[in-house]
């Protein structure tokens, strides 16, 4: 008997502390919807591994690095982090109960359940934007994956941390020589702007082409030393 996927399979959809989420099958891809509006799925995670290689790069030669990533989305990020070995630690901020549950017990554990056994790897269920402002932890590289980017954000409230007061709570967590890498759905040289008006250094945009449309682009900036 074949299965036709033609239209998505609802497989999980829970009210959060933020909204609706509904994690559903498209075929062979889980996608991850925020109150009705598409933020990802398993089709690619070019622009995901990027993100967590040019904040790697960036750090030149220093020894054991950890990186805080903001968002854990269906796991990409976490995964190619978690599976080189140059990272000392890997924490993960994700403030949506079902997206964690959906890797630690769920459908995306397919993709991230290796990082999460990896003793280096931390989850922590809270929202980047207060958790910038309030731990007392630092880390070598934050890497932001956040919403669709800085010009488009789909959950009320993310766009603060793209703002001059989060990217402030950003530089805050790193320390001085530190790496913020920061993705999004297109170029922003408007956010390019902030960031050099936040104080951060060597601001520069990487780009991901993609099948269709304008390419994916990870922005790097560096907090002074």
């Amino acid at each position: 008997m074949s299965v036709c996927y033609d239209n998505p399979v609802v497989l999980d959809r829970r009210e959060g502390p933020y909204g609706e989420v509904v994690l559903r099958r498209h075929g062979e891809l889980l996608q991850i919807i925020a109150n009705g509006c598409f933020l990802m799925d398993t089709s690619d995670g070019r622009s995901e591994r990027l993100l967590v290689d040019a904040a790697l790069a960036a750090l030149d030669a220093r020894e054991q690095p950890n990186v805080l990533i903001g968002g854990l989305g269906v796991g990409f990020s976490l995964a190619h982090a978690a599976a080189n070995p140059r990272w000392g630690a890997v924490t993960v901020i994700e403030r949506e109960p079902a997206v964690i549950d959906w890797h630690r017990h769920g459908p995306l554990s397919e993709l991230s359940r290796d990082a999460l056994a990896d003793p280096r790897t931390e989850i922590v269920e809270a929202d980047l934007v207060e958790y910038v402002h309030e731990t007392s932890d630092t880390y070598d590289a934050l890497c932001l994956d956040i919403d669709n980017g800085p010009d488009w954000t789909v959950t009320e409230g993310n766009d603060g941390l793209y703002s001059a007061s989060g990217l402030a709570g950003c530089a805050r967590v790193l320390k001085p020589g530190g790496v913020l890498a920061v993705w999004s759905a297109q170029p922003s040289p408007e956010f390019e702007g902030t960031l050099w008006n936040a104080g951060f250094q060597q601001v520069r945009t990487e780009e991901i082409p993609v099948a269709r449309g304008v390419p994916d682009v990870v922005h790097l900036a560096v907090r002074p030393g």
